[in-house]
């Protein structure tokens, strides 16, 4: 069999049965817990910090946590529903083809997020070494960190989920404890944790600064609204169920509480991080406020577990699976982990932890003109149901043009364009601009030139997958061809 007639069948991307979803509710809510635990988030705080006082930089981050953790759940149900991943979903809105460029975007993102936890993760290891030993080889401690992070992740998604289980509740403890320790060394001097603001924004200007923290906080999380699919898909769900809420269930909690209640510590710990010492970076803060040298190396640990649980689940493999899509049959999830932890070295994230915030706003418009897509493509045109195995058919119906959907990428054009235009509300304009610009291209336009079957046959039965108690799948002529031989 040709490699080209293989392409799109690389069995790390095949729809994931029920019998194969291990996560439980349970089990995704502590993921979360893990995976928010970013020390990234804190910039959020100590930027908004400077121009709202603490209250609403609660607030802002608090609506953005709950917008961000309703388009996850969307999104997500594409996972849950058919078991498939958002690479392969996207060849749906945008082609066979056209499905790379925003998926090499978003894993490019993915990648660069995984290299600045990493960063921060390294940065804890070796103030363990240089206070035990006197070494400082922050580098060094990068690059074996990131590789132990790379061999975790190639176990697969069980055994992310074992070590979250393990991190979680020691992390949710230890940040607890940094926010008790900064708050205090902000009171000493002299500054009121809820009252205090460094340049209070007035008028126009504060509501500015206010959508600023909602969007940053929604682009933080942008990639997991676009990739959540890719985790869903391991999520226990119920056969048979048409209710959307009882068939979410087991994701619910985790993105619609958990997150939020933990990224919004996040962002409270990096606001009187800024407080104390003018620094959002806790890691630098305590180290220069804290005597106690047991317990800044526990501290110093817990961060580095924390960098790693987060980017295993949330980074590393949504990157892996986009770029295992790419290369097809030929680049397997373990290649594909590879490639991610390489460009998250490569792009030298060390120099951006002092931009994250404009660079959330930028990224974040862009990733949710993907979202807009594809909550428009899933619910309102398609309305969940899908030709799932056309999706793995070089020539089937999300062939279209060449491999590409235009109205798709015209959508994302649009939508991650006029985002830029607007940056303190890039996220709502990207989500709804795209979304809204996709609808009309594709319903009035784009579907009338290539029809697709779920459009003209809306039948439940033949294009729902575990409302109707259906396993999707997808044969596999390479395996088949060589079971014949034998």
């Amino acid at each position: 069999m040709s490699s080209k007639s293989s392409y799109l069948k690389s069995p790390d991307l095949f729809p994931i049965s029920q019998l194969k979803r291990k996560m439980s509710t349970v089990g995704f809510a502590i993921l979360w817990v893990s995976m928010a635990v970013v020390l990234a988030a804190f910039a959020i705080g100590g930027d908004g910090i400077q121009t709202l006082p603490l209250h609403l930089v609660i607030i802002a981050t608090i609506i953005g946590s709950l917008g961000i953790g309703l388009c996850m759940t969307l999104t997500g149900d594409i996972g849950i529903e058919h078991g498939l991943s958002f690479p392969v979903y996207m060849r749906a809105p945008f082609g066979t083809i056209g499905t790379h460029i925003p998926s090499i975007f978003r894993g490019f993102v993915a990648s660069c997020w995984f290299g600045i936890n990493t960063f921060f993760g390294a940065t804890g290891i070796n103030a363990i070494l240089f206070m035990l030993f006197g070494i400082d080889q922050w580098f060094i401690c990068f690059l074996i960190f990131a590789a132990l992070q790379l061999f975790n992740t190639a176990f697969g998604i069980k055994a992310v989920e074992r070590f979250a289980n393990l991190a979680a509740p020691v992390i949710v403890i230890i940040s607890g404890w940094m926010y008790i320790a900064l708050s205090s060394q902000a009171t000493a001097a002299g500054r009121d944790v809820w009252a205090w603001v460094e340049a209070p924004a007035v008028g126009v200007e504060a509501v500015s600064a206010f959508f600023i923290v909602v969007m940053a906080t929604m682009g933080f999380w942008g990639t997991l609204a676009a990739d959540m699919p890719s985790i869903s898909r391991f999520i226990k769900a119920p056969k048979y169920e048409r209710s959307w809420f009882k068939r979410n269930r087991g994701q619910l909690i985790g993105s619609l509480v958990a997150m939020p209640i933990v990224h919004t510590f996040m962002v409270i710990v990096g606001a009187v991080s800024y407080m104390a010492v003018f620094n959002s970076n806790p890691v630098e803060a305590l180290m220069e406020t804290t005597t106690n040298g047991i317990l800044l190396g526990v501290l110093m640990l817990m961060i580095a577990l924390a960098q790693w649980s987060t980017n295993t689940s949330s980074n590393v493999i949504p990157a892996a699976t986009i770029f295992s899509n790419v290369g097809g049959p030929k680049v397997p999830f373990w290649v594909g982990v590879m490639i991610a932890g390489a460009i998250g070295v490569l792009v030298q994230p060390w120099n951006l932890f002092d931009i994250i915030v404009p660079a959330l706003l930028f990224v974040g418009g862009i990733l949710a003109a993907i979202v807009g897509i594809l909550v428009v493509d899933y619910y309102i045109i398609r309305k969940r149901r899908v030709n799932v195995t056309d999706l793995y058919e070089e020539t089937g119906q999300y062939h279209y043009w060449k491999g590409i959907n235009v109205a798709g990428l015209l959508a994302w054009i649009a939508g991650g364009g006029g985002s830029l235009l607007f940056p303190s509300y890039s996220f709502i304009i990207g989500l709804v601009l795209g979304g809204t610009v996709y609808y009309v291209l594709a319903k009035y336009w784009w579907f009338k030139r290539y029809p697709q079957a779920e459009l003209e046959n809306p039948d439940d039965d033949t294009y729902l997958g575990l409302t109707v108690g259906r396993d999707w799948t997808v044969q596999d002529e390479e395996v088949e061809t060589f079971k014949e031989a034998r």
